[in-house]
């Protein structure tokens, strides 16, 4: 059966919409997220600069499923906040996005401490941790008038495929049930991080928006040639995965703003790679004037 030249030209004009289209998706990269709330050292929203120009996130951390008492234990997936509420209330996160139309809010689950001790991912069994982990974080998300959730465990008490089945699930039924809009992982180079990370990735990676991938675990002292290594290498990772470079306010870690961060941003924007910039922390910036934080919506924000 041959193809007439009317079928050609709208085979090409199919193929040149597909293209675009990829294009446009893979040069989208106008997204800042900013980790606040975790130091309690009494930042606000209000406090971080906010471009206009951006798609700007507000990641509140944490939320954990242990106790709060002064000698925390896992709770099984009943969460509670651990974040700093007496300046981070429900009524200011409706109020800065009353303010400002391109900001959401999302709540960190995990972190790498709770009370002092490290903060473990310890389910009794998936069902029953999935079961608590909906209700009580839909109850928290609802409250906060959240968007959406990243998970921040960095410590575990249980394999891969459990991890990856409870957090899968979980951010699955939150989408279904329309409590959240979007969600995030936010893992390392550390072996067994990635073995975690990588098993959800590899069955639930679909249901992932964004990947905060946390550059600023590598050493301090990070050239830019070996943070576009590593960030081709977590590319390479989390196949088809929208990658957030990333730094650390206080320097301690990875590339950072002094020694060529932005110059690594700008050049894996250019070739339509960089998923966005993201921050820890807010908490850390302020006494800097989030100089930082200006720069790299400022640059997000370019044509």
């Amino acid at each position: 059966m041959g193809f007439s030249f009317s079928n050609v030209h709208i085979l090409l004009f199919v193929a040149l919409l597909v293209m675009a289209s990829t294009q446009a998706n893979a040069s989208k990269s106008d997204l800042f997220r900013e980790y606040i709330g975790a130091e309690f050292n009494n930042v606000k929203f209000s406090d971080v600069p906010i471009n206009p120009n951006v798609e700007f996130h507000y990641i509140l951390s944490f939320a954990i499923d242990y106790t709060t008492s002064s000698s925390s234990s896992p709770t099984n997936g009943k969460f509670n906040v651990f974040w700093d509420t007496d300046n981070l209330t429900p009524s200011q996160v409706s109020s800065i996005k009353k303010q400002h139309s391109n900001v959401k809010v999302a709540v960190s689950l995990g972190g790498d401490s709770v009370n002092g001790g490290s903060c473990y991912f310890s389910p009794s069994s998936v069902d029953s941790w999935v079961s608590n982990a909906v209700s009580s974080l839909t109850n928290i998300i609802q409250q906060y008038n959240l968007d959406g959730i990243d998970i921040d465990y960095e410590h575990f008490h249980a394999d891969p495929q459990t991890f990856a089945e409870c957090i899968g699930k979980l951010i699955t039924t939150l989408k279904t049930n329309g409590v959240i809009k979007f969600a995030s992982i936010a893992p390392f180079d550390d072996d067994e991080v990635q073995s975690h990370y990588l098993a959800l990735w590899k069955s639930y990676g679909h249901m992932i928006d964004y990947v905060n991938f946390q550059f600023y675990a590598y050493d301090e002292g990070t050239t830019v040639s070996q943070f576009m290594n590593y960030f081709e290498t977590q590319r390479s990772n989390y196949g088809g995965g929208s990658i957030l470079a990333s730094f650390i306010s206080d320097g301690s870690g990875g590339l950072s703003p002094q020694n060529g961060f932005f110059s690594a941003c700008s050049k894996l924007r250019n070739q339509g790679k960089l998923g966005g910039i993201f921050v820890w922390s807010a908490d850390d910036s302020k006494a800097l004037g989030f100089r930082y934080e200006k720069q790299s919506q400022a640059l997000l924000a370019a044509p």
